[in-house]
Formats: C-alpha cells, structure tokens, sequence
C-alpha cells in the first residue's frame, strides 16, 4: 500500500503537502476574497513561505532516500530545460495571448528590503523546492510506480506508455488552467529527460533551468501570474 514505509512517504510526502497548503490557499481566496484582512484574503502571501519552508524541511528529511548520482548527459537536461522555457512563454511572445499581470507580486509590501525578501523567498521556491519535489514525485516515483508497485527496484527511465501517458496527463492537470497545454508538453519532455538520463538529478536539472529562466522573464515584466 502507497506510503507504508519510509522510502515511500519521502518520495510522496513533499509534493502531497505542497499541493494541500496551495489547496488550502485557493480555499481560503474562494471564501474571503474581498470579504477579510488582506492576509486572509490573499493567501498567497502566506501559502508560497508556507510551501517554501515546509516542503523544504521535508525535502532535508528526507534526503537520504533520494538517488542523487550525478547528472548524466546534462547538455541533453540544460537543452530540453530551455526549451521548455520557450514553450511555457510562447503563448505571449509569439501567439499575443494577454500577459499575465494578476499574481504573487513581490511589491505587494513596498519596495527596498520587503520587495528582495518576497523575491528571494519566491525565486527559492521556484527554483529549488519546486524542482526538487515535483521531479522526485513525477519522475522520481510516479512514472516507476505505475511500472511497479515496488517502484524502487524498477529502473528510473524504464518505459511504459501506460506510465508515460498517465504522468504526462497527471503533469498537465496539476498545472490547470491557461498553463494546460505548455504544461501537458512539459510534463512529456521532462519524461524524455528521465528515459534518456535515466538520472534524477538530470531531471531536476532540466525543470530547475527552466524555472531559473521562468522567474527572470517573470521579474523583468512583471506577469506574475506565471509564479
């Protein structure tokens, strides 16, 4: 049964926990937006540190269990971490969709120390405890668990197209909304990444450039709803 033993619950436990504070976040928005004390209403504010700080002590908890060999064919990882920059920004840059201003915006509390601290806190979760805990969950687990249940004797970028339709789908739907369909293709590049590598840290690589890009367009026009 999923999550029995320790081995399990750190490849599941991050990623299960982020998804349940950001669901309690959008909760909290649903029920008091414009009916509360903006620290109330606009949860993100507190969710995203929340997420930061929670996720990544599970991640320290856990470490030990995770296969950290070094990356293997990082040009392939940096290439397809690129790429898919690209093709989470080409909505607006080549297909004029309407630019994303509504979001996390680091200004919210002022300016000076207050807007580094939310950029900081923001870039950190975007770029190290995202990566790391969504990769661990997709690749790392889901995509040898519907191979095996005993997923960790099964070889991480063993192929099925069962395990490669599902995680890809799943992927795209943990990203609802206008980021459906780059996410969908994300989900099978980062896939590719693990089947080509067969290397966890590779995987990571690739989804931590991409977030690294992401957070740099992100601050430099202001579409925060790209966080």
């Amino acid at each position: 049964m999923l999550g029995v033993n320790p081995h399990e619950r750190a490849y599941v436990a991050p990623f299960l926990t982020f998804m349940a504070l950001l669901a309690a976040g959008e909760f909290v928005h649903a029920l008091f937006d414009g009916r509360a004390w903006w620290i109330i209403a606009k949860p993100q504010y507190w969710v995203f540190p929340l997420q930061t700080a929670i996720c990544g002590a599970l991640l320290v908890r856990y470490w030990r269990y995770y296969d950290w060999r070094k990356p293997t064919k990082p040009l392939v990882a940096i290439g397809i971490g690129i790429a898919v920059f690209v093709i989470w920004i080409a909505p607006q840059e080549l297909f004029q969709a309407a630019e994303r201003r509504m979001g996390f915006d680091p200004a919210f509390f002022g300016g000076g120390w207050a807007w580094f601290s939310n950029i900081g806190v923001r870039c950190l979760r975007l770029v190290v405890v995202v990566p790391l805990l969504e990769e661990i969950f997709w690749r790392g687990f889901l995509l040898r668990y519907l191979v095996r249940d005993d997923f960790a004797k099964v070889q991480l970028g063993t192929f099925t197209p069962w395990s490669f339709g599902l995680v890809t789908l799943l992927f795209g739907c943990a990203h609802w909304g206008p980021d459906f369909g780059p996410a969908i293709i994300t989900g099978a590049l980062y896939n590719g990444v693990a089947y080509y590598t067969r290397s966890l840290s590779s995987c990571v690589l690739a989804h931590a450039l991409t977030n690294l890009l992401l957070g740099a367009y992100i601050i430099k026009t202001g579409q925060w709803g790209f966080w």
